[in-house]
Formats: structure tokens, C-alpha cells, sequence
């Protein structure tokens, strides 16, 4: 099987440069008329499912369906199951980050051999992103992918991530180290990414990268489409623009909710170029 980052360009390539969130906040689903309870979060997804085949990309954001316990995580399974049933690549949400045998479980849950293991996965490198290594080698072996935090939209990362390194932001050392990964896999793509907020003021430089660049903060966290060409030096196609709630808004209907998610897919179009 190709790497996730051959598999991922592929995918954006052919079904557009957007990232489709699955959130199931307990606002949306009474938004919904569903119950706050494993049911209702299975109704909630099996929307999703319906109204997101044939898009590039979804990312159930994990913490929302680990708030229901044991049933939840029944429901994501099930949901990231059936969304690769569709061939969407998956992307658990679930910011995971620690050191040596603990990672390493985390590892085999969401990019080994678990039921739970999604396409890629995001991860918090601020124990040291060398402490990642367990999560990017099992990643790796199995042709998935890996997203790590750089620089996240909320004002209390400045503190830590804008701090000095060395001469270059503790943002920066990250995307630097995520590249070296990626350059030694040349030509092939890479299959570690960054996640850059789109509201971060002063983001880290993408340009040497040589893989995917997820930007969250579209829409209800204040991101502009129309801001987001050449984020960080990227590259044109680099890019991908996660939207969740701006699309979420428009359901229960799925043909409402497809339509909305067609139209954002359309208004990022443009990155593919730029």
C-alpha cells in the first residue's frame, strides 16, 4: 500500500483540498434533535458518513465520543470502520503525546493494529518531539500518517510555541524536525505533517516541509478562506483546511449537509493553485 502522504495527495488531488470535520458537540446534537447519548451520537454520525463519502478527507475529533465512555468509542470505531468503507482517508483527532511505553500503546491504538487505528492521527510533540518516535515509526510501518501540533490558534500557545529555540521559534524546530522525517523519504511524499491554526498571527515557515500542512480554525474560529493562500511559505496543493462546525451547522438533512461541505470545498479550491 502507498504511503499515507502519496495516498493523501492522491486524494486531495482528486476530491479537493478539505479536511471535514465530525464533531459531535452536545450543542449540534440537540441542534439536531438527537439526544445527548451513545444513540444520539450514532445517529449523529451515520449523517456524517452519509453526507461526507467521496470527500478527501474527515476527522472525527476523538475527545467528543470519549465523553460517552465505553460506548463511544464503540461509535467511533464504527464510524472510522465505515468512512474508510468509502475510501475517505480518516484522521483521528485525538492529540496524543508521552514517552516511551505509553506512547507506544497510543501508537498501536490509532496508526497500528487496533480497531481504532484511522489513517493518520494528530499528536502533541511538546514532551519532545523525539519522544514521538514510537507513534512515527509504528505510523510509518504501517503507511500511515502523523500530524503534529506547531502552532495552534489558541493565545495561550503563543506562550510556549512563539518562545526562542535556538534562534528559531519552538514552533519552527517542530516543522524543521518534521521535515527532516519527510526529505529522507524523497521523492515520495511525506507522510508527516504540521498543524498550523488559520488565526495564528505569525505562523512557522511550511515551505521545506515536503508534506501536508493541516490548518484548523476555518470559519467559526475565525479563519478566513480567503487568507489562507500561502500560509507559512506553503506550497500550492499543501495546504488542507479542516472546517467543522461552519458545515455541521447545516444539518440534520444530509443533502443539506453535503451541499454545505460542496460549497467549502469549492471556496478552497483555489489553494490547489496558489
Amino acid at each position: 500500500m502507498p504511503g499515507f502522504g502519496a495516498r493523501l495527495r492522491d486524494a486531495m488531488s482528486q476530491r479537493g483540498l478539505l479536511c471535514l470535520g465530525i464533531d459531535p458537540h452536545p450543542e449540534l446534537l440537540r441542534a439536531w434533535d438527537l439526544p445527548t447519548t451513545p444513540d444520539g451520537l450514532a445517529s449523529f454520525c451515520d449523517i456524517c458518513i452519509e453526507a461526507y463519502g467521496g470527500f478527501a478527507v474527515v476527522k472525527p475529533q476523538v475527545a467528543f465520543f470519549e465523553a460517552y465512555g465505553a460506548a463511544g468509542y464503540a461509535v467511533l470505531e464504527r464510524t472510522i470502520g465505515a468512512l474508510r468503507d468509502t475510501s475517505v482517508l480518516v484522521l483521528a483527532d485525538a492529540k496524543r503525546g508521552d514517552i516511551g511505553s505509553t506512547l507506544a500503546a497510543y501508537a498501536q491504538a490509532w496508526v497500528g493494529d487496533s480497531p481504532l487505528a484511522a489513517d493518520a492521527v494528530t499528536a502533541s510533540p511538546y514532551p519532545g518531539f523525539g519522544a514521538l518516535q514510537p507513534l512515527l515509526h509504528t505510523a510509518a510501518a504501517h503507511g500511515r500518517g502523523v500530524f503534529v501540533l506547531a502552532a495552534t490558534s489558541n493565545p495561550e500557545g503563543a506562550a510556549i510555541q512563539r518562545a526562542d529555540a535556538g534562534g528559531r521559534t519552538v514552533a519552527q524546530s517542530i516543522v524543521d524536525a518534521a521535515a527532516e522525517l519527510n526529505r529522507a523519504g524523497l521523492p515520495e511524499p511525506g507522510s508527516v505533517g504540521v498543524v498550523v491554526g488559520a488565526t495564528v498571527a505569525q505562523p512557522p515557515d511550511v515551505s521545506a516541509l515536503a508534506g501536508p500542512v493541516l490548518v484548523p480554525g476555518v470559519g467559526a474560529q475565525g479563519g478566513q478562506v480567503q487568507a489562507l493562500g500561502g500560509l507559512g511559505g506553503a506550497a500550492p496543493g499543501q495546504l488542507l483546511p479542516a472546517v467543522s462546525r461552519d458545515v455541521l451547522r447545516s444539518g440534520p438533512r444530509v443533502e443539506d449537509l453535503r451541499a454545505a461541505a460542496e460549497r467549502m470545498r469549492d471556496a478552497v479550491a483555489y489553494l490547489a493553485a496558489v
